[in-house]
């Protein structure tokens, strides 16, 4: 494991690399310098600390997760050391990689990975639909990017559709038990589907969105102070424009699969900006500049608390003992599930 994360984490590195000399070769590399320079870096902890206000947002919502799964006696310590140690794998391809969460969570609290796996789902869906919330914001002044916002959208409310629908996810159930290589894991299906179906409920569902909206509102008002910073002036305007780019650009790399959104999410920011900010302010230098500084602030920022979690407890978490039994998916003793009977709410 401790190999196969330094091989990712390296490898995200020298990408993350070759996407700034790109895009430092798009711009003019001393104009570039210049406009970084100039930056007003006396706002660097504002944005961190905002930054920061989204991952803290987002542990809470983890915490909420985790009782409704049925995850009750996990310490808060043991809990954050897990939810951030994640971030770690945060520039993996489509942040599957974030399935560390549930590795470690097996580890410390013996908890089934097929059971807690729908958290990680559950968490990107609903940061998902609260993108596609903040960045409908700015569709009433700029067209740029309602297909992906739609197509996030649909996907994402046609997954809710299936999971909710008892009937319909027991023949897809029931449907995999006849077929040969899957007959052996449909109890593993069955308790994904189980925590899927507690966490995209209603309630839940609409809490994580609002929760998903405040916390990533957090940076896209980081990355207005990143455009202030850059000497655009303070108006609605800039920061409706900051909002819905963000927003776009994150759920376009996302979209891409590539480790982090690189490349995609960078270029998207720059691009947007170009194209929607109306300012002569906004020239080539300052958006590739914006896009490198709240890329910065953001997924790497994230990826750094990450990595230094994960080094601070990695000989612990290596320490522990195998907590679950020989069947994977089987829970320990005193493990709650959170089973329904179908017709329940």
């Amino acid at each position: 494991m401790s190999g196969q994360l330094r091989g990712k984490i390296v490898l995200s590195l020298i990408f993350g690399v070759l996407v700034i000399a790109g895009l430092s070769l798009v711009a003019d590399v001393q104009k570039l310098t210049a406009t970084l320079r100039a930056f007003a870096w006396p706002l660097v902890p504002a944005i961190l600390g905002l930054t920061l206000f989204n991952y803290a947002l987002r542990f809470l919502k983890w915490q909420y997760y985790l009782r409704l799964i049925g995850v009750r006696d996990l310490r808060t310590r043991d809990s954050a050391s897990i939810f951030f140690s994640g971030f770690t794998m945060v520039m993996t391809p489509g942040k599957v990689g974030e399935l560390l969460k549930s590795y470690l969570l097996r580890r410390v609290a013996g908890t089934p990975v097929a059971a807690s796996a729908p958290i990680i789902i559950a968490e990107r869906m609903t940061d998902g639909l609260a993108m596609v919330a903040l960045a409908s914001l700015g569709l009433t002044a700029s067209r740029f990017g309602w297909p992906v916002l739609v197509i996030t959208l649909v996907s994402a409310l046609a997954a809710i559709v299936v999971v909710q629908h008892r009937p319909l996810a027991e023949r897809i159930l029931l449907a995999g038990e006849r077929i040969g290589p899957l007959s052996s894991r449909v109890h593993h299906l069955r308790e994904f589907y189980e925590s899927a179906y507690e966490l995209l409920r209603l309630r839940p569902l609409g809490l994580a969105v609002l929760v998903g909206f405040v916390s990533w509102l957090g940076e896209c008002v980081a990355f207005y102070l990143v455009l202030i910073g850059l000497g655009l002036p303070h108006s609605w305007s800039v920061f409706i424009a900051a909002t819905s780019i963000l927003a776009i650009a994150t759920l376009v790399g996302s979209a891409s699969m590539l480790p982090g959104g690189l490349g995609v999410a960078d270029a998207s920011i720059a691009g947007l900006l170009l194209a929607v900010v109306a300012s002569p302010l906004m020239t080539r230098d300052v958006a590739v500049a914006a896009s490198l500084l709240i890329r910065f602030a953001t997924p790497w920022f994230g990826a750094l608390i990450g990595a230094c979690t994960l080094l601070l407890n990695h000989r612990r978490f290596g320490a522990l003992p195998e907590f679950a039994p020989p069947d994977a998916s089987a829970p320990p003793e005193g493990y709650q599930t959170p089973l329904r009977q179908p017709g329940n709410s």
